[in-house]
């Protein structure tokens, strides 16, 4: 067993004892700094709200005290809908009366809704306008009995506003009625209960306390540098573990946050807001990325950055820097401000990464699980090394478990951000929490220094005739770097004359705008064909993609944008006719 070492503070923080006490400590430590800026919409009239942290403590209160009012300081509150202000609020005011947040997948269709409301057990639901019809359709199926439905902003008839409810908690305060005060939290106990990505049949209802969640932001605060000046966009979903917790461990820094309008209004919402810092999945990135490379070469001036980046490079190496004077009008395309990017949920390219930072932009990158709160090992400014996964993080020890000879092994973790289990499934539990040690499925190995690499996920492994082991997701990363590549997926299927032996595919969407006018599909994929020979061309024999197939459409994807692999299989068995 190989084990990791831990990432080096580079700060030091104070750790939380429960939510209540984290919404007192962040109202004190940073007052009326802003915490949040909301845009309001009127036809064309837009003006802009912002909540200092005082605020924002007020809010949580006087929301809690109007629940604590109607007694559900003991029930379960299900949240659905976009990001918005009203959406952490139900979070973390279920939060400090000691209640159970449960919050569900924005993308979830009706039948799974329904099957998450219904195994979850919750009593309340909070949701926005955009999911009213998801709601209407559970009120006419009969199958749930709800407490109450509350809307976040406009609802249904008959149903309140989180904006009504906090009013009343505020008079309830004024009048002296805070039971909240008196309300003591087991930090232990479960109180958050969240959804595994995938199918509802297979996805597992993680459990998770108030000291998981806030053990992880102490680790981050100790780590990442994330300012009390910076300006941070929420983007990445709160229903995942990756989005509520990023948003958490910004209020837990002073940071501001802004909210993003959409996907498409991602540059004009980094203008508009100045932002910062910017917490992401590698997809985005990369797209982020890869378009400010496309606009230079539309304008002819990729041979100006590439100048550019020799002269920063030559400078950098007498500790010079000059990077965000020599890319200003890179930096001014993504709002002028942007000093950090932290990417996570997958891997990402490593030419993505050195891109941002050649433009004087970190970026770092990190590995987490919804099972870990969700963050295990991250990189920050000091420790980086391309292609890793960082160092564990503070408070959590990191392990290979089993490694072969070239030290690949699967991934281990203890630490107090680890879930409680799996919600009435014990038997997975089991397999997946042995000796206090979560077995994350995935496999990875250490360096000489101690850094993380993911090779790929256990189940994922192609195991082929000659006992060779080969991780997809390692040949997808090349693959993914080609510009025109939107999404990529590698597996194998038995060869047409011997079902024993495998051959190894590719199924690449790209993006048509890449390719010049007038090229065929015929063309493209010839094109396509060439470019994965040059990657096999670096690779040993038995990693060399041999089939290739190229498509626009999209494949199919979990909400948190994971090619959902085994259905993909049996939808290009069945075109194959295998």
């Amino acid at each position: 067993m190989i084990k990791a070492e831990r990432l080096n503070q580079i700060r030091s923080s104070e750790k939380s004892r429960d939510f209540k006490d984290f919404i007192d400590y962040i109202a004190r430590k940073y007052q009326n700094s802003p915490a949040f800026i909301i845009k309001h919409k009127a036809g064309r009239e837009v003006s802009y709200e912002t909540k200092s942290y005082i605020d924002f403590r007020s809010d949580v209160l006087a929301l809690g005290a109007a629940f604590m009012e109607r007694a559900w300081e003991k029930k379960r509150i299900a949240v659905i809908g976009d990001n918005k202000y009203q959406w952490i609020l139900t979070y973390m005011s279920t939060l400090a009366i000691g209640g159970i947040i449960v919050p569900l997948d924005k993308g979830l269709a009706y039948s799974e809704f329904e099957s998450s409301v219904l195994r979850s057990g919750a009593d309340i639901i909070v949701y926005d306008q955009s999911h009213a019809s998801l709601i209407e359709e559970l009120q006419a199926c009969g199958s749930f009995n709800a407490v109450a439905y509350i809307a976040m902003d406009s609802g249904l008839e008959g149903h309140k506003l989180i904006a009504d409810l906090t009013a009343e908690g505020e008079a309830l305060l004024n009048s002296g009625k805070d039971r909240l005060s008196q309300v003591n939290i087991d930090p232990h106990a479960m109180s958050i209960l969240l959804f595994t990505s995938g199918t509802t049949s297979l996805a597992k209802a993680v459990m998770l306390s108030h000291d998981n969640i806030l053990s992880n932001l102490y680790d981050m605060d100790l780590v990442e540098d994330i300012r009390s000046t910076d300006t941070n966009m929420a983007f990445l979903p709160y229903h995942h573990t990756f989005g509520s917790t990023g948003q958490l461990v910004m209020l837990n820094c002073g940071a501001k946050t802004a909210y993003c309008d959409g996907l498409k209004y991602i540059q004009k919402n980094l203008v508009e807001y100045q932002i910062s810092i910017f917490v992401c999945v590698p997809l985005l990135i990369e797209s982020i990325y890869k378009k400010v490379i496309k606009t230079a070469r539309k304008n002819g001036l990729e041979r100006k950055l590439k100048f550019g980046k020799k002269v920063s490079d030559f400078l950098m190496f007498f500790h010079i820097d000059m990077r965000r004077k020599i890319f200003k009008s890179v930096l001014d395309q993504l709002g002028g401000q942007l000093r950090l990017v932290i990417s996570g949920a997958a891997s990402i390219e490593p030419e993505t990464l050195e891109g941002f930072k050649s433009f004087g932009i970190e970026a770092i990158n990190g590995y987490g699980l919804t099972e870990s709160s969700p963050v295990l090992s991250a990189e920050n400014c000091e420790y980086q090394r391309n292609g890793s996964i960082g160092k564990a993080m503070p408070s959590v020890d990191i392990r290979i478990e089993e490694p072969n000879e070239e030290g690949v092994g699967e991934l281990i973790a203890k630490g107090p951000n680890i879930m409680l289990g799996y919600y009435e499934n014990e038997e997975e539990t089991s397999k997946t929490l042995i000796d206090g040690w979560l077995h994350t499925g995935d496999l990875a190995r250490i360096d000489r220094d101690g850094y993380i690499f993911i090779c790929g996920r256990k189940k994922n492994v192609i195991v082929l005739k000659n006992g060779k082991n080969v991780f997809p997701e390692e040949i997808e990363l090349l693959i993914s770097q080609l510009e025109y590549v939107q999404e990529v997926f590698v597996f194998a299927l038995p060869k047409e004359h011997n079902e024993k032996d495998l051959a190894l595919y590719v199924k690449l969407v790209y993006d048509k705008a890449s390719f010049e006018d007038g090229m065929s599909e015929e063309q493209i994929h010839e094109k396509i064909s060439k470019d994965i020979k040059k990657i096999n061309d670096t690779l040993p024999n038995y990693k060399q993609i041999h089939n290739i197939i190229t498509t626009t459409e999209p494949m199919i994807k979990t909400t948190t944008n994971k090619v959902k692999r085994f259905e993909e299989i049996k939808v290009i068995k069945e075109a194959l006719g295998m």
